[in-house]
């Protein structure tokens, strides 16, 4: 049999494929030539069907990007602004507590420039070297930010603090301090609420209560803001406490002792942000409740009997991988084959009843030569629709589970 140079439709394959068993049988050369080409048409379309998800997937983890970077620009510029303030009531009051809460401004802007640049990167499309992207790099950067806040801003705010209570230094006037910690408490409380109405949004989206969404949600980037305008407020409060107790009792050591306690604020505030970074660095299993309800689709669709050895990775915020072991009802995928496509059942029966009809015609030999063509034939109509009954179950936990964009399911 001679097949054309130009590579054929998959309609032509099946209509070379079905027209003479026998002859196609005669010439296994020809025959495996054609079977790669199905498999390359079936592995193409499913690449296609694949790449539109991850487009459809890639526009919502944009969107929640966008959302993210907003609060992060948001808190850049109060934050910029914050610090300026802060910067010259520090400079005409001379408190030690000011300086310190303008470091941790200055802190917070370097370090929401460094969440920036962690989202915008996240973006890029996957390559050959890295195929599953590069969601994880966002919380890389912010590992980086978070060791920016412990160092930049607890480590120079205790440094101030400690040498404020080793040299005694005048209180001058703390009118602008006082106007500048004001400000500050307004614009830190408008980005704390912004901050937490993103995450509460992302929480309830996600399955999970806002103190889980914290502790190990898939944004680390506006957790981090919300982490550090908590912070602020609660640093805004002391410098300001400190500063009046120090100016009316005339005691400047503690108008020191905030800044220290401004430090060790920051510092305990750096250390939640690092250890939650290095934890989503480390290749974690997706959220208990959200494995539950793909392990729950599977269980309930009629051609699955069981699932087995079930695993997830999270790859990045909203970026699953899932993995399991599927034992399928082979009755049941045969019974969806024969209901999708019943013009081949009538085919394969009509085949059946030819057979039986030369029973009484050919050799016992003939006779098995020819059902056990048609047992290969119709094994492989059924492996092709446990592979579309695969694609399905791969679809429905994508569309039901977002943040499940790699489902692997095995079959046993």
């Amino acid at each position: 049999m001679v097949i054309a140079s130009s590579k054929p439709s998959y309609n032509d394959l099946l209509t070379i494929k079905r027209s003479s068993t026998r002859h196609i049988s005669s010439h296994p050369n020809d025959r495996i030539e054609i079977e790669n080409w199905v498999g390359e048409w079936k592995s193409q379309a499913r690449k296609k069907n694949r790449a539109a998800q991850d487009g459809i997937g890639k526009t919502e983890r944009k969107k929640t990007l966008e959302g993210s970077a907003r609060v992060v620009a948001l808190a850049i510029t109060t934050n910029l602004i914050m610090f300026t303030g802060k910067l010259y009531g520090a400079m005409s009051s001379g408190s030690a507590s000011m300086y310190s809460e303008a470091l941790h401004s200055l802190a917070d802007v370097l370090n929401e420039c460094i969440l920036m640049v962690g989202i915008w990167r996240s973006l890029r499309d996957p390559d050959p070297a890295h195929p599953y992207g590069f969601a994880m790099e966002r919380y890389a950067w912010a590992l980086v930010s978070g060791m920016g806040i412990f160092f930049l801003g607890g480590g120079v705010s205790l440094y101030h603090g400690v040498s404020g209570l080793l040299g005694s230094h005048i209180i001058g006037d703390p009118t602008a301090a006082w106007y500048a910690l004001g400000g500050s408490l307004v614009f830190e409380g408008a980005t704390f609420t912004y901050a937490l109405r993103h995450i509460t949004r992302e929480a309830k989206a996600a399955g999970v209560s806002v103190k889980e969404y914290i502790q190990r949600g898939a944004d680390p980037t506006s957790v981090q803001v919300l982490v550090e305008d908590c912070t602020a407020v609660t640093g805004v409060a002391l410098a300001g406490i400190c500063l009046s107790l120090a100016k009316y009792l005339d005691l400047s050591w503690i108008d020191s002792a905030g800044s220290i306690g401004i430090g060790v604020l920051l510092g305990s505030a750096a250390l939640f942000l690092i250890r939650r970074n290095i934890s989503a660095l480390v290749e974690t299993s997706m959220h208990p409740q959200r494995q539950k309800e793909i392990v729950s689709i599977l269980e309930q669709d009629p051609v699955v009997t069981s699932v087995h050895d079930v695993k997830s990775t999270t790859l990045g915020p909203e970026w699953v991988r899932f993995k399991a072991e599927i034992l399928f009802n082979g009755e049941e995928i045969t019974r969806r084959l024969i209901q999708r496509n019943p013009l081949l059942t009538s085919r394969e029966l009509e085949k059946l009843k030819n057979i039986v009809a030369m029973d009484r015609k050919q050799s016992d030999k003939e006779l098995d030569k020819e059902l056990e063509q048609w047992m290969i034939e119709s094994g492989g109509k059924v492996i092709s629709g446990l592979g579309w009954e695969v694609d399905r179950l791969e679809k429905d936990i994508k569309e039901k589970v977002p943040e499940a964009k790699h489902v692997d399911l095995e079959v046993l």
